[in-house]
């Protein structure tokens, strides 16, 4: 039994729901990585500060930035794994890319749940003139796994580039000749030629 043919010369359907899928995987997968981009150098450059200056910057932090980081990894996981089924649905193969994108943010979320999470549940509580006398492991534990989820983000939102970049690439065939284009010239001395 053949293997079944790809499709307009790519793995990926292009209906419009799955055009619509794919570039909102793209939106939100780079939102968020830039999210997390702006919050790794932000936090780097905490670490010149003392304990009362760090603490009152993470709890400023935690106002706002928390809901910003679901409402654009949720929706990346779910488009993602959206345009993984699409594809797998309309190829029948396995769509490297996107999957391994998906890994990523399934991980992300997964390492967000386990360590970032409590910590930033227990640095709300913590009093800015008087930290708890941990801080600076606390403060390492959470940056090293937030530069972690940084980098698997910017990985994730690199492989649905490269995704999208072959998708626009597989898509864009060359147009067939006509048929006038297929019929042979006559030359310069054939019986057509010279009645004409």
């Amino acid at each position: 039994m053949s293997p079944r043919p790809r499709q307009g010369g790519t793995n990926v359907p292009n209906s419009p729901v799955a055009k619509v899928v794919r570039w909102a995987s793209l939106f939100f997968s780079g939102v968020f990585a830039g999210f997390l981009v702006s919050v790794l150098v932000l936090e780097l450059s905490l670490r010149g500060f003392d304990r009362h200056v760090y603490t009152q910057v993470r709890q400023v932090e935690l106002d706002s930035l928390d809901t910003l980081a679901v409402v654009t990894l949720l929706p990346a996981l779910i488009t993602t794994a959206l345009l993984v089924a699409f594809t797998c649905k309309a190829s029948g193969r396995t769509p490297w890319l996107t999957l391994v994108a998906l890994t990523l943010l399934v991980g992300i979320l997964a390492l967000t749940l386990v360590i970032n999470m409590p910590i930033n549940a227990d640095q709300l509580d913590w009093n800015a003139q008087a930290p708890p006398g941990d801080w600076a492991t606390v403060r390492d534990h959470w940056q090293i796994a937030h530069a972690v989820r940084t980098g698997a983000a910017v990985l994730a939102f690199g492989a649905l580039i490269a995704h999208a970049t072959g998708t626009s690439h597989g898509t864009h065939e060359a147009t067939p000749p006509s048929p006038h284009d297929r019929l042979p010239t006559a030359s310069e001395d054939s019986p057509l030629r010279q009645r004409t």
